[in-house]
């Protein structure tokens, strides 16, 4: 996958991310669920797509 597309990628997820804490009411708590789980599931996909991580 070229880099472009990874940045393109993170760029999305990134204003979808504010987006959702900007403009959607909800909990602390579950905003900061959103959250991590969010980080944890680019990371995961940075380390498959740099083939780091083979599942």
């Amino acid at each position: 996958m070229p880099l472009l597309n990874v940045l393109i990628v993170l760029i999305v997820v990134g204003v979808i991310l504010w987006l959702i804490n900007n403009y959607i009411p909800m909990d602390r708590k579950i905003k900061s669920i959103l959250n991590v789980v969010a980080v944890i599931v680019v990371i995961i996909w940075l380390l498959k797509v740099f083939g780091i991580l083979s599942i």
